[in-house]
């Protein structure tokens, strides 16, 4: 195609071994210094400036100033989409990475997508609003009804305040574990931070891992009950 988007550069920018770590590391929605992202892909300080500098120019990244120090994060939830996207796609693929550890199971069962809920309980979030009616589809579009409304008021989150952000309040994600959809957008980054709040739940500062305590992961089953 002559005219039209670009796909071919971003998928490149994406598609090198380095670059791809540095953005998955960014899943976490913590930022993260040059040093940092360095070590993540396994190049030095000088290669990873220049991979980092390459992303920001593709638009993938936001990079901030504060003090002697440079971060980066993700642009916009719309990166974050397309690359857990492109995870449930290399995962049905059967490209998966040969490395793996103890925090598979726990990444598999609850983990942080960029700024949701995302894993085993982000799917079971998501099926049990759509059972409820909470949530349904319209075509390719994800909306909350009135029932839903009074789910989310109920459990103290704000809608007005979220309704009047630029976010879209509704989105599916297709987790690339459980190839089946989370609640993404304003919304879903609600729920995950109300979790945190009431100290259901509590993000791993060095991995996606989000981590239920007993008490949480029970009124996490009764409130998000699937038949």
């Amino acid at each position: 195609m002559k005219e039209g988007p670009d796909i071919a550069h971003i998928a490149a920018l994406i598609g090198d071994p380095a670059r791809a770590n540095m953005l998955t590391s960014l899943m976490s929605g913590k930022a993260l210094t040059v040093s940092e992202l360095a070590e993540e892909a396994g190049v030095t300080i000088q290669t990873a400036s220049s991979h980092l500098s390459k992303l920001d120019q593709g638009g993938l990244l936001r990079p901030r100033k504060q003090g002697r120090h440079k971060y980066f994060s993700l642009a916009s939830d719309d990166v974050a989409h397309v690359l857990e996207s492109l995870m449930g796609l290399a995962a049905g693929s059967g490209h998966l990475r040969k490395r793996t550890g103890p925090k598979d199971i726990e990444l598999r069962k609850a983990r942080v997508c960029y700024n949701h809920l995302a894993g085993d309980m982000g799917t079971q979030l998501f099926n049990s609003l759509m059972a409820q009616r909470h949530l349904v589809l319209v075509g390719d579009d994800l909306n909350l009804t009135a029932s839903g409304a009074d789910f989310v008021a109920g459990f103290q989150i704000d809608l007005d305040s979220l309704r009047s952000n630029r976010t879209p309040l509704c989105r599916e994600c297709l987790d690339w574990s459980e190839r089946r959809s989370h609640l993404a957008g304003s919304l879903g980054r609600a729920f995950l931070s109300r979790f945190e709040e009431l100290s259901w739940a509590k993000r791993d500062q060095k991995t996606r891992v989000v981590t239920f305590s007993t008490v949480g992961a029970q009124e996490f089953e009764k409130l998000f009950t699937v038949a």
